[in-house]
């Protein structure tokens, strides 16, 4: 775990090492559930692109004219093994992959936001297959460490790595309820689409803060529920078909979650209805998703009868 060299020594190194290596045991498992992402993983990491572009929309790694025909074909079948594919567009050796979520179009509504990025240390909580990541590489940072506990993510981030070879990007299987032992570590800490899923947001929201160096910032998205009065939703089961949905708030209760759990300086700069043309099923993704969440006969109230969920972002400062 060569990332700890670019952290400070304010980082809990016994801890973090401890539980990395119990994270390495268990996914090193010889047992179908990681053969099935780790074997395609290694068969990607043979080709190593001689041609990125983190700039655009599309992650780009490598071009078709670097590859055979055949060799294409190869990419792509095991491209596949990590359907379904959540984030995106990528672009791997001319395979284009359509994701579920276009998630180009959140990083554009983040972008004229964003913190200097240029030689930062940056966490992406909930990282994914690093699709933010990877654009987060495109403004020079230091050095990008993603959290992830998914195996299936994990091991695609890692396969589109090995060909993209970016030495400023890792990533861990360790999750929010680690950043407690990345104590003063990050510049900016990126928390998208994952506070509503935790059972305490204002405890996961101070651990974040102890994870930031002083003056650092917090990027936060989430799904909200529309309202001005500071109150959060509590689901009976699902929210939208999602299992494992804790508390979705108003965009104002988020904001007093964020200030009592110390940040400042809290700015809310977008919000919008989540529609079919953001988060839609596809050849990469070949699932339900948004349209089957809603209610067919109110598309403003979720299947369960809840309010349609918002998109809701803002950054604040320790």
């Amino acid at each position: 775990m060569h990332y700890l060299d670019r952290l400070p020594e304010t980082a809990n190194r016994t801890v973090i090492i401890t539980e990395h290596e119990k994270k390495q045991v268990w996914v090193n498992q010889e047992k179908k559930g990681f053969l099935r992402y780790r074997n395609p993983c290694q068969a990607l990491a043979q080709w190593q692109a001689h041609n990125c572009d983190f700039s655009g929309d599309t992650v780009s790694i490598g071009t078709e004219d670097e590859i055979s025909s055949r060799e294409k074909v190869l990419i792509r079948e095991n491209l596949k093994a990590f359907m379904p594919w959540r984030k995106g567009p990528f672009s791997v050796f001319g395979n284009n992959i359509d994701a579920e979520w276009r998630s180009n179009l959140k990083w554009n509504q983040l972008k004229e936001e964003l913190p200097e990025l240029e030689n930062k240390v940056i966490a992406d909580i909930g990282c994914n297959n690093g699709y933010y990541m990877f654009r987060m590489a495109a403004r020079k940072p230091r050095f990008v460490l993603g959290l992830e506990p998914s195996v299936q993510h994990y091991y695609c981030f890692k396969a589109l790595n090995a060909m993209a070879g970016c030495s400023n990007l890792d990533i861990d299987l360790l999750g929010v309820e680690h950043l407690k032992y990345f104590v003063k570590c990050f510049d900016v800490v990126f928390l998208m689409g994952i506070i509503y899923h935790r059972p305490s947001p204002v405890d996961t929201l101070r651990d974040i803060l102890t994870s930031l160096q002083p003056g650092g910032t917090m990027i936060l998205e989430t799904q909200a529920i529309p309202g001005n009065t500071p109150v959060a939703l509590f689901p009976d089961g699902t929210y939208a078909k999602v299992p494992g949905t804790y508390f979705v708030p108003t965009a104002s209760c988020l904001i007093n979650w964020v200030r009592k759990a110390g940040f400042k300086n809290i700015k809310l700069f977008a919000s919008h209805a989540m529609t079919p043309d953001i988060q839609r099923r596809t050849e990469w993704m070949i699932y339900e998703s948004l349209s089957d969440y809603l209610d067919p006969t109110d598309p403003t109230r979720t299947v369960e009868g809840y309010p349609a969920p918002l998109r809701v972002f803002l950054k604040a400062e320790k």
